[in-house]
């Protein structure tokens, strides 16, 4: 297999899950490809240099040293949102890159989604994937082709949960300015919401928004800022309806996602609290039944243990993986169609909290 020679582009807390997740790979997976990594480049001279320097990259570089290295046939895209296009414009211009890992959201704006489309046609033969990485988390995985089975008949309605916390602190909101921003480039629906919606996609397909309420305000945020946001979505093909929601100020919560299918025969859960399992419910026995899967990869790897409970980072090694190998049989693999389809609802679900706060405002 080819060398893979990586350039990340962002040097922040999450491109530290990224270089650990690629320097792990060896360990879990035994064809693991090679992997050089060759570059860290950010605006800041002080922390690109002392990022390459802990993570064993070659050197440290300003954005216009990485896109002028031919050398570098992978990037990683880990800035912060509102940099997401401008960065993605820069990798897939690089005639040497072969693969971009791009963070979510995708970009800020519908036109940056536009222009996005427009580039990753323009290079077919560069792979894409988006960082959706729950949807590598071994129970979502098999919780995901239970359902896609039908088994469990047609499906009716869902409701879908992804909770934090950390935002109710002061001081841990004014050491993320960037995230407090007004949607679509910032707030819980953009930043946590978009996991949420990329595993709805997955399951069950594209939605329209018919609504939109936000909760929420600190004096310090901006108020189009949603700190809690909830959207009803309705898909008019199939009658499917359901309820998502976004908060990073849910008290008692850590990193949460709940996910509830409801189908004609039955239903489905899964919680990251126990993010070892999935349960379903069939109308033919009348009882849950408890689904463990542990860190079980099928057909590639049960490191350490198929009975070990996986972990965020797990599922962030195994998208890496599947990035940099194409290994097939994964049953969805978020490419960049996948994280344009999210960003068209997370764009619709910013314009959807905008008419909430000007009907609360025409009603007071």
């Amino acid at each position: 297999m080819n060398t893979i020679r990586a350039g990340f582009i962002g040097t922040g807390a999450i491109a530290r899950t990224h270089a650990w997740a690629l320097n792990s790979l060896k360990y879990y997976y035994n064809d693991a490809p090679a992997i050089e990594t060759v570059a860290a480049c950010s605006a800041r001279k002080e922390s690109r240099e002392a990022f390459a320097g802990s993570y064993g990259f070659e050197k440290a570089c300003s954005i216009e040293e990485f896109v002028n290295d031919d050398t570098i046939n992978t990037v990683f895209v880990l800035t912060p949102n509102k940099l997401h296009y401008e960065h993605f414009k820069a990798a897939i211009n690089m005639a040497s890159v072969r693969r971009i890992y791009l963070e979510k959201p995708v970009c800020s704006s519908e036109e940056e989604a536009q222009s996005i489309s427009r580039l990753a046609l323009g290079r077919p033969e560069v792979k894409i994937q988006v960082g959706f990485q729950y949807l590598f988390s071994p129970a979502v995985r098999e919780a995901l082709s239970f359902w896609k089975s039908g088994i469990l008949g047609k499906p009716v309605h869902f409701d879908i949960k992804y909770y934090h916390s950390d935002y109710l602190k002061k001081e841990y909101r004014n050491k993320r300015l960037n995230r407090l921003t007004p949607a679509p480039d910032g707030g819980a629906m953009a930043d946590l919401g978009s996991h949420a919606i990329s595993l709805l996609i997955a399951f069950m397909g594209s939605f329209k928004i018919n609504g939109a309420i936000q909760a929420g305000s600190f004096d310090d945020v901006d108020k189009r800022s949603d700190l809690f946001g909830q959207i009803m979505l309705y898909n008019p093909g199939t009658g499917v309806a359901g309820t998502l929601s976004a908060s990073r100020i849910t008290s008692g919560s850590g990193d949460d996602i709940v996910l509830e299918f409801f189908a004609e025969n039955g239903a489905l859960r899964y919680a990251s609290a126990k993010a070892d399992c999935f349960e379903y419910y069939s109308e033919d026995t009348g009882v849950w039944t408890k689904k463990t899967v542990g860190s079980m990869y099928r057909n590639i790897t049960s490191f350490p243990s198929a009975h070990v409970p996986p972990g965020w980072l797990r599922a962030m090694a195994h998208a890496h993986y599947v990035f940099l190998t194409g290994t097939l049989g994964e049953v969805f693999v978020p490419d960049i169609d996948h994280g344009l389809a999210v960003q068209e609802m997370v764009v619709e679900a910013a314009r959807q909290f905008d008419i909430f706060r000007q009907t609360l405002k025409a009603e007071s």
